[in-house]
Parts: structure tokens; C-alpha cells; sequence
């Protein structure tokens, strides 16, 4: 029936090429002649399995029973045949063959075998056991048989490939992929990653990169979707950790632990704050970031489309770190409220643009690299403050203004002729 040196080399080729397992598509042949016999000489409510050995191509039937009690089914005697027929035909199969939460059924010679029979076969027969018996062995199917066979090995090859894509992209969660663009649609990059595809979607894009069919690529997958349609893999380019990820790639002490990145603030395309601390007080974590003339930080601005990074060091002290993330403006002082978690910081008016930055893009990203709320002053804004406040509570004079004219009245001046005369007498 089979071409044993066939199903081998698929065998082979879906093992390698798509990492579905031999017994997976074995299991699949098996159930696919089970579907076929069933199909072809099985009758309502039969369990019917193959047993499918692949050095002899040769097969094996079993039908399958469960066995119940009268407590879990409707014997026929309880109802006449015709309400029972009836009853049996609406009555769906239970494809778990468990009959456990199920309530009453009724009682199928060709889906239950009673306890009290089972054990007539089977000496330590229980209830919900399986027994087999065996069937007559056919390998000549009618078409639809056929049909029905085929769709099944489709379907189960189609369930393994999805499930061995799942499994292994899972291990790869959380970290740099990379492949080619297959298309761009709507703004979202569909990226080919062999055995799979990846989303990059228009959200998670660096606003300033533009890419072209058939360039690499690498992303970040952050989420591994498995739905009925196939997997999803979800990737991001603007995502902290996609940062932290290529350090990890440039700078070896990252990787074996010597150097920590602590925190990442991230404006894709734009500005990147990061802060990192040494575990081995001979190690230098800026420099080792930054690598000999820079070449290691200049990799990954360069994967970046140019964002410009900054590296602080990391410190458990609030005022030491918010001073440095503030960087590389000038602190002259820093007050902390501790309870609502806000930093008052003051800084000379030469470095307030420096340390606010570009559209506040500096104490934006200070902000979010300490998770502090960061107000930046300057004296010269707090002294002005106080004379505005000193205005604000002097009184001031003004006239009446009537409420008739709605007309200010104004102090007399002296009238033109009077002063000729004072200055003629001079």
C-alpha cells in the first residue's frame, strides 16, 4: 500500500527541513488509516485505531471500548427501541472517550463495554479503562476514504509544524532575531524568519528608518503567538530591551555578568540614557560600553539609525544618580521629597538649556532612567519668582474710575500758557 522508501525521504525532509518530528508524522499516517477504515467498514460510535509500523509498512485495527457501569449510561431496556434510536442520534459522540461530568448516556455495544463484561476479558478491568479488540486488517479504501485520510495526515502535519515553530521560537522570546523584509503593508514589516514569519508593526519602527524588500533586518520578538491561523511573532526595533540586547552582543562583559545594565531610557530614532554598574571594582562599566576610540557604542548607534546613546553610572544614592542621569549639565543642588518622590534641581542659567535639553528630551529621559519627578530650576528663575510674589502682594494705587464716564480720572497738569509765563519771567 505504502512506498516505504517514499515515506522515509519525507520522513527525512519534514524532520530537517520543517523540525517536525518522525513520530509526529507517524502518529499522523496511523491516524489517518484509523479515519479511512472508519470511514470506509466502521459503524456509529466506533473508536477505531491503527497501529502503523514503519520498517514493514505493515498495519494493525484496533476498536477501542470504554468501560462503564449502569450508573453512567441508559441501558436500552429502560426506554423502548424507538425512543431510544431516537435519542442516539442526538446524542453526540464524546471524543475525549470520557464519560466523566457527562451525565447519562445511553449505552452504544460499539462505544461501552459494561464492567461486569470487561472483566471477563480483563481481570483488573476499571471503570473509563479502554479495551481493545482487534480488527480485521483492510488496505483497499474507497475514494472518500482516501480523501478523508489525506486531510487528516494534512491536518496532523500542519498541528506539529505549528506546534515544533512554537516551541522553538519560545526559546528565542526576549531576544534579537533577524531576517529578510518579505513585504511592507500599510507601514507594518513582515519579516521572513525562515521557519516562520515576524510582524514588525508601524508602532514599534524607528520613525527615521525607511527599509526595502529583500534587506536584513534585526528586531526584537517580545511576544510568541500561537492562534488557529498559525504563530505570530511580534518584533520591536524601539523597545528598551532591543538596546540592552545588542549591548549585550558588543560588550562581553555584559554577557558573562561582569558589567549590569541597571536602567534604560529609551526615544527611539532619537536619544538613549543608560545607566550601568560594575560588579568588579577593576572594571570600568562606562568604558566597557563605550570600548577602545568608542567602537563599541558606535556599533550600536549605527544599528540604530544614529541615535545618540548616553551612559551614566548607576548609584543606590538618589541625589548621585539623578545628578549624573541629568548629565552633561552642571548640579549646583538637588532637594528630594522622598514621600511624593520629587527632585528639586538647581542649576546655574547658563545650564538650565543644557540640562532641561532639546523640547525637555534631557529631564525627560533623567526622569524616567530614576523614576523621579525632576522640576529644574535656576536662581536667577527663584529670585525673579520672589520679586513676582513681592508684586503680587504690595497694594496698588490706582484712581477712582467712574462708573458713569468708565473714564480714569487723571492727576491736573499744569495748563500750557501758565509755564510760557514761568519761563518768559526767567
Amino acid at each position: 500500500m505504502f512506498d516505504l522508501k517514499v515515506i522515509h525521504s519525507v520522513l527525512d525532509q519534514l524532520e530537517e527541513e520543517k523540525g517536525i518530528p518522525r513520530e509526529k508524522i507517524i502518529e499522523a499516517i496511523a491516524m489517518s488509516l484509523a479515519s479511512a477504515y472508519k470511514k470506509e467498514y466502521g459503524k456509529r460510535g466506533q473508536i477505531i485505531r491503527a497501529n502503523f509500523d514503519i520498517e514493514t509498512g505493515k498495519t494493525e485495527f484496533f476498536q477501542v471500548k470504554i468501560v462503564v457501569d449502569e450508573s453512567q449510561v441508559k441501558l436500552p431496556e429502560e426506554k423502548d427501541s424507538e425512543e431510544n434510536n431516537e435519542n442516539e442520534k442526538q446524542t453526540p459522540i464524546n471524543t475525549n472517550h470520557s464519560i466523566e461530568n457527562q451525565g447519562e448516556v445511553n449505552f452504544n455495544p460499539e462505544h461501552h463495554i459494561l464492567l461486569e463484561d470487561a472483566v471477563k476479558i480483563k481481570a483488573d478491568a476499571k471503570l473509563e479503562e479502554e479495551i481493545i479488540f482487534p480488527l480485521e486488517a483492510k488496505d483497499d479504501f474507497g475514494r472518500i476514504a482516501a480523501q478523508t485520510a489525506k486531510q487528516t495526515i494534512i491536518q496532523k502535519i500542519r498541528e506539529a509544524e505549528k506546534s515544533s515553530i512554537s516551541k522553538e521560537f519560545d526559546t528565542k522570546q526576549n531576544e534579537i532575531v533577524s531576517g529578510t523584509i518579505q513585504r511592507v503593508e500599510r507601514g507594518n514589516i513582515f519579516v521572513d524568519l525562515q521557519r516562520a514569519t515576524g510582524i514588525l508593526p508601524y508602532s514599534e519602527q524607528i520613525p527615521s528608518e525607511k527599509f526595502k524588500q529583500g534587506e536584513r533586518i534585526k528586531a526584537y520578538l517580545y511576544s510568541v503567538e500561537e492562534t488557529m491561523k498559525g504563530v505570530f511573532l511580534r518584533l520591536s526595533r524601539v523597545h528598551p530591551q532591543f538596546l540592552k540586547k545588542l549591548f549585550e552582543i558588543e560588550v562581553p562583559e555584559i554577557a558573562n555578568g561582569t558589567v549590569e545594565i541597571k536602567a534604560i531610557a529609551r526615544e527611539a530614532g532619537s536619544r538613549s540614557k543608560i545607566a550601568v554598574i560594575s560588579n568588579d571594582e577593576n572594571i570600568d562599566p562606562i568604558g566597557s560600553l563605550v570600548g577602545q576610540r568608542g567602537v563599541r557604542v558606535s556599533t550600536v548607534m549605527s544599528e540604530l539609525g544614529g541615535e545618540k546613546i548616553d551612559i551614566i553610572e548607576w548609584s543606590e544614592d538618589p541625589k548621585q544618580f539623578i545628578t549624573e542621569a541629568l548629565s552633561p549639565a552642571k548640579i549646583i543642588d538637588i532637594e528630594l521629597n522622598e514621600d511624593e518622590k520629587t527632585a528639586v534641581v538647581q542649576v546655574s542659567e547658563d545650564q538650565l538649556s543644557l540640562a532641561i535639553g532639546k523640547g525637555g528630551q534631557n529631564v525627560r529621559l533623567a526622569a524616567r532612567l530614576t523614576n523621579w519627578k525632576i522640576d529644574i530650576q535656576s536662581p536667577e528663575e527663584e529670585s525673579n519668582d520672589e520679586e513676582d510674589k513681592e508684586k503680587i502682594e504690595m497694594p496698588i494705587e490706582t484712581e477712582v474710575v467712574s462708573k458713569d464716564t468708565e473714564e480714569v480720572t487723571e492727576t491736573p497738569e499744569a495748563p500750557i500758557e501758565e509755564v510760557k509765563e514761568v519761563t518768559e519771567e526767567k
